[in-house]
């Protein structure tokens, strides 16, 4: 059987809705002409969006990208890159540069200065996390960076302004605020790649097959559905070894495994909000007939028993 052309709008709506994002490092990055901010590779995905300004941003060894405003660019995980501001003239030599090193995140905002004039340049950089249980990475597939063009009328440097707001006023409710508005964010750059079905397989590899794609939208809207190789399978509309190998292919793991990511995923959220069910009724909402396999499979995730998680994530 072939591949469909494309992932349908049910199985998109499903991932994107199930999808846990959140920002990990956010700042202000402002740049005066003939300075250079140089940041070491960081082990997730970095996101930039130029406020206003020209100059280049490098990634690793690939050719310079003009910096425009309104402009949005993705960086992959495990990549080095640097900001330049272009000088009067539009050009942007190398007179001096700011080192940082990626590491050092503070999860709060903070605004990175190269430069004593007034910025040529200003973006707003952040790190993230898009994943779907504990380590299935939307981005994970990504070797180039994503360029993405802008207009005023898409409001993505509100958003992204609100998002600092929301990090320099420390309110209650922030972390939901910024993970609501980066998540809309990810939202209008998935619109822009479904436009090319080349493009959205080469920035979100875990869409570029819909027959699993279409599995693996049931088993994160439903973790805790009796699922099966088999009833996957089925719904994937391969064989049985189609589709353990092009999922492993597509995704890095076993559907078992995910599965299990999913499920524990889920139970995790319940053991730190929910109040009344008890670790039976949690065990069963995900998919366990059995306490004894629940709490084993916690373990292999967590590393903890989920009365342990219950302690450390309630407040």
């Amino acid at each position: 059987m072939t591949r469909l052309s494309r992932i349908s709008t049910t199985d998109l709506d499903n991932l994107l809705m199930r999808l846990d994002v959140k920002f990990v490092d956010l700042a202000e990055c402002h740049v005066s002409p003939g300075w250079s901010l140089s940041f070491t590779a960081s082990k997730m995905p970095g996101l930039h969006y130029n406020l206003d300004g020209t100059g280049e941003l490098v990634v690793g060894e690939n050719a310079p990208i003009r910096l425009s405003p309104h402009m949005l660019i993705i960086v992959p995980a495990d990549r080095p890159f640097r900001i330049t501001a272009s000088d009067p003239q539009g050009r942007v030599p190398l007179l001096r540069m700011v080192d940082l090193d990626a590491s050092e995140q503070s999860n709060t905002l903070v605004r990175y200065v190269a430069g004593t004039e007034k910025p040529e340049v200003t973006l707003v950089c952040g790190y993230f996390q898009a994943t779907y249980g504990t380590t299935i990475e939307l981005f994970s597939g990504l070797t180039s960076p994503i360029v993405e063009h802008f207009d005023v009328e898409d409001r993505l440097d509100q958003k992204l302004k609100s998002v600092i707001d929301e990090l320099a006023e420390q309110q209650v409710g922030v972390s939901a605020m910024t993970t609501t508005l980066l998540k809309q964010v990810l939202v209008m750059l998935l619109r822009r790649s479904l436009t090319s079905t080349s493009e959205l397989g080469e920035r979100f590899s875990i869409l570029s097959d819909p027959q699993i794609a279409r599995a693996f939208s049931e088993m994160v809207n439903r973790p805790g559905a009796p699922h099966s190789i088999h009833t996957l399978a089925q719904l994937s509309g391969l064989s049985r070894s189609s589709f353990m190998l092009r999922f492993a292919d597509l995704i890095g793991e076993s559907p078992i495994a995910v599965l299990r990511q999913l499920r524990m995923r889920q139970a995790a959220t319940m053991l730190a909000s929910n109040y009344e069910l008890s670790i039976d009724q949690i065990a069963r909402n995900v998919g366990y007939a059995s306490r004894s396999s629940f709490l084993r499979a916690f373990r292999k995730v967590y590393g903890m028993d989920p009365s342990e998680y219950m302690d450390t994530e309630r407040p």
